[in-house]
């Protein structure tokens, strides 16, 4: 029965791509011309434009703050994942830079939708294949060396919760290489408007907060090692606030959270 009740937003999804043919047609000129800060622009204003199309359409009390925390030029957006709605949604929360997804595979394989990520110059990760993940952060690190910024998950997996899964080692490498500021993203009650419930669910806040840029270039293999706790601090630090905040979990599994975070600095 739930798969019938989803059918409807499929078909809404489906239906947003071709408002953005135009779009992709600049696009693509610009890319075959070589003009990569036109197709930054062109990429923007498709993501911004079917982001913003997906939240009103589902009602999502949309809460962004940070957006100003964006520098100039390319970064690593790194943020934690709770479902499926987390790329719509980013892309109705960050209007001020272009960026595209590393994804699982798996996304690449859906019939038009796998096209047009990669058309914003999204990337796409084999998890079980080692040799081919290094060639998919290869490729990322080349995209960010043209200017072109990107977002992980590095989680690797939905957390369908409040609580998040423990952040994987390796991804950073993308920014720390090319020496790009690390932007960290802490989104919060995503998971209500799909994986609560199995089905989408209509007027949910969800929260996303945009943190002030971490700087990598010129760090040293101490700073760099000790880069993941910072970002994963950073952004889980935030989500259990607003977990707290929003009755996501109690006082007490919060204050466990922190004395936990305590016992790791000892």
């Amino acid at each position: 029965m739930k798969v019938f009740r989803n059918i409807p937003f499929v078909f809404f999804m489906y239906g947003q791509l071709p408002l953005l043919k135009e779009i992709d047609r600049k696009r693509e000129s610009a890319k075959r011309a070589g003009d990569f800060e036109e197709e930054r622009k062109q990429i923007l204003e498709a993501t911004s434009m079917w982001g913003k199309n997906v939240v009103d359409k589902f009602g999502v009390d949309l809460r962004v703050s940070g957006r100003d925390n964006v520098p100039e030029g390319a970064v690593l957006f790194v943020g934690n994942h709770q479902g499926y709605g987390d790329i719509p949604l980013t892309c109705a929360a960050i209007t001020n830079k272009q960026f595209g997804f590393i994804a699982k595979e798996q996304l690449s394989k859906i019939p038009k939708y796998g096209k047009w990520m990669s058309n914003i110059r999204s990337l796409f990760i084999k998890r079980d294949d080692a040799r081919a993940s290094l060639r998919t952060v290869e490729k990322g690190i080349e995209y960010i060396k043209q200017g072109f910024s990107l977002i992980i998950y590095p989680e690797g997996t939905r957390a369908k919760g409040p609580v998040p899964g423990e952040f994987k080692k390796g991804t950073l490498r993308l920014a720390t290489k090319p020496g790009v500021p690390i932007v960290p993203v802490t989104m919060s009650g995503s998971y209500h408007v799909f994986e609560e419930k199995g089905m989408i669910q209509k007027n949910q806040r969800v929260d996303i907060v945009i943190h002030p840029p971490i700087q990598t270039a010129g760090i040293s293999r101490k700073e760099e090692s000790a880069l993941y706790e910072k970002v994963e601090n950073i952004i889980v630090g935030k989500l259990m606030e607003l977990n707290l905040e929003k009755g996501e979990i109690s006082e007490k599994e919060y204050k466990e959270y922190l004395r936990k975070k305590e016992q790791e600095k000892d």
